[in-house]
């Protein structure tokens, strides 16, 4: 998909009636998370099917939304009559089954939130941001604000209460994905197909901001989540200085849950931290961000993926070093199936992150990034810091020999220098032209990390 700044979306201008926003603040709690999990599930869960993004394969923009590679989006595509999302449900479920007849099929037999965020604790995450309301419109909380909820239909389940009580029984802050501009249950538009689309097709009315207004609401009284997520702008009628706008909503929430964070796609000239979706920043950044991405190219189930779909599992822990090393938190997606078992092949991704983990936290987990991310040149590196050790990340560990240059070489040669190993620390040393010999047990890592304590700064 096109790529889209949303921290740069920041109408309408409501010039002097522009309401007082809250003090812009980002929690030591996510400074400190580096790794969270992100669930997109759904009716979208029952056909899991978007059109596989072939790896190397340029889809033309024409073709962007109609060939759309997000399950998730599956409400959407299937209304467009040339898509293969189209062909794929008619020859599955017949012409006269529509997407909200799929929600009565997610039954979710076997879902065991508790197993969930064990093996998410497990992987190091130190959060979770469960869908609440995708753009189907469809709940998976019981709300009073509509029948379509998996309360009432599918599973008969409160799930959001399910997998809130678990990641905190389980020690994981709670976040909660919300669309707030988005419902295809609620108007009469036809698809979306193209990027202007997104922002034209949708209500802006008064009756549909207040029903925003009341959903998340409900989400804030009910769960109190430590992180707001919201997707895709909110109704304009709703960012004025009433009682049931925006600002008050965030005022509302920020009194109730102090340490809380609201992200960067509302639409408003307020955010708490910008979000970046299948790319990265290109240095390190000033304030604290964070890239999202699924394991494969779908954030929902997608059964026309397979592993060359997925990110593997050393690609995994580059972009986890990369992101933490530009000042970035990691969200990584899960789709579960509708049945409420994960993929094997995505539980294989996050067991390659748990095991690299569970050697190099401290490299990790409430580290803050250094003067620079990497090197411009030479063999590839990423840098971070904590509690006066600098880390250095060898992204080519299998090459066997690690040369550190300039400020990190001065402070190498000052300090004390070791390995981070699966049998703790690993005194390292240089040999006569300054480079360190990489272990052979880290040289089949993702990558390899010499800790550098003490030193000059």
């Amino acid at each position: 998909m096109p790529l889209l700044l949303f921290d740069q979306r920041t109408g309408p201008d409501l010039g002097a009636d522009t309401p007082a926003y809250p003090q812009p603040h980002v929690p030591d709690w996510y400074a400190d998370a580096k790794l969270g999990v992100f669930i997109h599930w759904g009716v979208y869960s029952v056909p899991a099917w978007g059109t596989p993004r072939e790896p190397g394969r340029h889809t033309p923009v024409e073709q962007e939304f109609s060939h759309h590679p997000y399950a998730e989006w599956y409400a959407n595509t299937v209304r467009i009559p040339e898509s293969p999302t189209r062909r794929h449900h008619e020859r599955t479920y017949g012409v006269g089954t529509s997407y909200e007849d799929l929600a009565d099929r997610w039954t979710a037999e076997h879902f065991d939130p508790d197993a969930w965020m064990e093996l998410f604790a497990a992987c190091g995450a130190r959060y979770v941001v469960p869908t609440a309301k995708h753009h189907d419109g469809f709940c998976l909380w019981d709300s009073a604000t509509t029948p379509f909820t998996s309360a009432r239909r599918g599973p008969r389940r409160d799930l959001i209460a399910d997998l809130s009580a678990a990641a905190r029984r389980h020690g994981l802050r709670l976040g909660l994905y919300f669309s707030g501009a988005l419902d295809w249950h609620n108007g009469a538009f036809p698809p979306i197909r193209s990027l202007t689309d997104l922002f034209r097709l949708r209500r802006n009315d008064r009756e549909f901001a207040d029903f925003a207004h009341d959903q998340l609401t409900e989400l804030v009284d009910r769960f109190r989540p430590d992180y707001l997520w919201n997707d895709i702008d909110w109704p304009d009628s709703g960012k004025g200085r009433g009682p049931k706008d925006l600002a008050a909503l965030f005022a509302r929430y920020l009194d109730q849950v102090p340490e809380g964070l609201v992200n960067d796609r509302w639409g408003v000239p307020y955010f708490g931290v910008p979000t970046r979706e299948y790319v990265s920043e290109h240095s390190t950044a000033d304030r604290v961000w964070e890239a999202c991405r699924g394991l494969g190219r779908s954030f929902g189930h997608n059964t026309a993926e397979d592993d060359r779909h997925l990110i593997s599992g050393h690609d995994l822990v580059h972009l986890l070093l990369d992101t933490v090393a530009k000042n970035g938190n990691l969200l990584i997606n899960v789709g579960p199936r509708a049945d409420g078992t994960l993929p094997e092949n995505q539980v294989a991704r996050l067991h390659m992150l748990r095991d690299w983990l569970a050697v190099n936290s401290p490299a990790i987990h409430g580290s803050r990034p250094w003067r620079r991310h990497t090197e411009p040149t030479g063999h590839p590196v990423r840098y971070t810091t904590r509690e006066g050790v600098l880390y250095v990340a060898d992204l080519d560990p299998q090459h066997g020999a690690l040369s550190l240059s300039g400020e990190a070489a001065a402070r190498a040669a000052e300090g004390e220098v070791y390995w981070l190993t699966p049998d703790g620390r690993r005194p390292a040393h240089p040999d006569g032209g300054g480079t360190f010999t990489v272990p052979e047990v880290l040289r089949g890592a993702g990558a390899a990390v010499l800790a550098i304590e003490g030193g000059a700064e």
